[in-house]
């Protein structure tokens, strides 16, 4: 039996609907994301560690770097913004170990929250917003990060209001020594006060995903002129199984209270979600 002309035109307009309302649901994203760019002027500083800033090794030396000016996005990406990607562009997550059964992982994946990926999502949500908007969009270098961090480079050993780490005033709370909670979430984008440039959680948060490869010794050799990191990553894995390759994240996690400073690095497996990432985007100028 043919469907009515009244049946066609129900499900016409319903379809419309849907159609209009993904639209404008895109329009809104992106229009969101673009006004949370913050101009960063370039300049010179003195990246990594300038001693007592960090535990790390590979925060070491102190090294001259020059950046020319860009874009960063004031605020950490959201999940629900993460959910919208994906469907409307039928992305899939590079690791779904944690995203196939998100009942279990629900309170990481809700929608306000940092969206949690591997490095590959991150970095095709930035295009994809670059895409839309006929820009140049991208994950930060590690150089632009870490410039932006410490509002073009001053001597803030955290990216917080005042440079200072304030648990529960400007930082998220501190953990009980030598206790890991399990149970611990990152906060919503811009829960705390931002930094001297108007950039939130860029400590303490979400361990934000970063371009460069990551190399324990590449501040020993990296370049003075906008750096962006190693030609080769690290790897690791088992001789009989895959290879990873790691990628550099900023930012300390939520959990790590001491080790959010500015200088801090984490390696981590590009191919490998953590529920302790995040990430924010970047413009070219």
């Amino acid at each position: 039996m043919k469907p009515s002309l009244k049946a066609i035109a129900l499900l016409s307009t319903a379809l419309l609907t849907a159609c209009t309302s993904t639209e404008d649901k895109v329009n809104d994203l992106l229009q969101r994301h673009m006004d949370a760019f913050v101009f960063v002027e370039g300049g010179s500083f003195m990246m990594g560690n300038p001693g007592g800033w960090s535990v790390r090794r590979d925060s070491l030396p102190a090294h001259k770097v020059t950046l020319d000016s860009f874009s960063i996005q004031k605020y950490e990406v959201t999940q629900g913004d993460m959910d919208l990607f994906m469907e409307v562009t039928g992305y899939t997550y590079i690791d779904d170990f944690y995203a196939k059964d998100k009942s279990k992982y629900q309170n990481r994946f809700s929608a306000e929250l940092p969206a949690p990926t591997a490095w590959a999502d991150a970095r095709a949500f930035c295009q994809w917003i670059g895409k839309l908007s006929n820009k140049t969009i991208d994950l930060p270098t590690e150089a632009q990060w870490e410039y932006a961090a410490r509002s073009r480079g001053k001597m803030y050993r955290f990216a917080t209001d005042t440079g200072k780490a304030v648990a529960g005033v400007n930082m998220a709370q501190e953990a009980k020594k030598g206790v890991f909670d399990h149970n611990a979430l990152p906060k919503a984008p811009g829960s705390f006060p931002p930094n001297p440039l108007g950039l939130y959680d860029m400590s303490g948060n979400a361990a934000e995903w970063v371009l460069d490869n990551y190399q324990p010794d590449y501040y020993e050799n990296s370049p003075e002129l906008n750096p962006q990191g190693p030609e080769k990553a690290k790897t690791s894995g088992l001789k009989s199984g895959p290879i990873d390759h790691h990628k550099v994240a900023r930012g300390g996690r939520f959990y790590d209270f001491w080790g959010n400073t500015t200088v801090s690095r984490l390696d981590k497996p590009q191919e490998l979600m953590g529920l302790d990432t995040g990430f924010r985007c970047v413009m070219q100028n």
